[in-house]
């Protein structure tokens, strides 16, 4: 008897998460479908749609899943979210939903590319969207980086990090690793004073 009763409640939970999996799946298509110039412009996008619109997720939450899937390669902040909130069936159609309009628009462009590659129309529309990718991942960038650089030593790390990018040649995996022993360390000095 319980173990009927366990597969009664279970099951319900499961359809939600099946909902929740194709709702992200129809709003990684649409951010997808709008996505120019990188991945940063995904994170405005997410911001706006997940962070302010919906509600699911708080600007911190966010950031926690860029510094996690911007430190790991590919698409990762889209198929941990999509995991966060839907279970691997989430994170799957959530890097689906992203990447089909790609393929699409990519597809398209390659069977008509030699009627567009020398247009001057679609080399203008280019550009516009060059021009107009730039404020997009500008303003991501304040908003989200509001939330990150609350204190002074968060800031000190920020323009560290920045001059070391900038003016030297280490590596940005070093310094990523780099970046995650400070805290570590910084974190455990907190912890014990």
């Amino acid at each position: 008897h319980r173990t009927a009763q366990k597969k009664t409640e279970a099951a319900p939970e499961q359809t939600s998460r099946v909902k929740m999996a194709l709702l992200i799946f129809a709003y990684f298509i649409k951010i997808g479908s709008f996505t120019f110039g990188s991945g940063w412009s995904i994170l405005a996008q997410m911001e706006q749609e997940f962070v302010d619109k919906r509600r699911w997720l708080t600007k911190q939450e966010l950031l926690e899943l860029v510094a996690v899937g911007k430190s790991l390669p590919g698409i990762m902040i889209t198929n941990m979210f999509g995991y966060q909130m839907a279970g691997v069936l989430g994170g799957v159609l959530a890097v689906l939903g992203i990447a089909l309009p790609a393929v699409v628009v990519l597809s398209l462009v390659t069977l008509a590319y030699d009627a567009i590659k020398s247009n001057y129309w679609v080399w203008a529309a280019l550009q516009g969207v060059q021009c107009a990718v730039v404020p997009i991942i500008g303003g991501a960038a304040i908003s989200l980086g509001k939330e990150a650089l609350k204190d002074k030593v968060s800031v000190f790390i920020c323009l560290a990090a920045l001059a070391v990018c900038h003016f030297t040649s280490i590596s940005n995996i070093v310094l990523i690793l780099a970046g995650v022993v400070a805290a570590l360390v910084w974190m455990e000095g907190k912890e014990h004073a």
